[in-house]
């Protein structure tokens, strides 16, 4: 099951994006999925990251002792 979704870009990246479908011969909607796909995988790194910073309880490791436990 899919959902249509409307959107706008700018024409710059309307044009990249036509010229990116046009070089792959892969769909405008395929190369869009997969931007918002990478997008919401990197946004929720990035929130738990966040969510880690600002966790004082969360103990902080040395750059040596990382080392240590990695074996590096």
């Amino acid at each position: 099951m899919s959902t249509t979704i409307s959107v706008r870009l700018p024409d710059n990246l309307a044009n990249e994006l036509n010229t990116i479908s046009k070089e792959t011969e892969r769909s405008k909607s395929f190369h869009i999925q997969k931007a918002v796909e990478l997008y919401l995988t990197e946004r929720a790194d990035y929130q738990i990251a966040l969510d880690r910073l600002n966790d004082h309880t969360d103990a902080v490791i040395s750059l040596d002792d990382m080392r240590t436990n990695l074996g590096i």
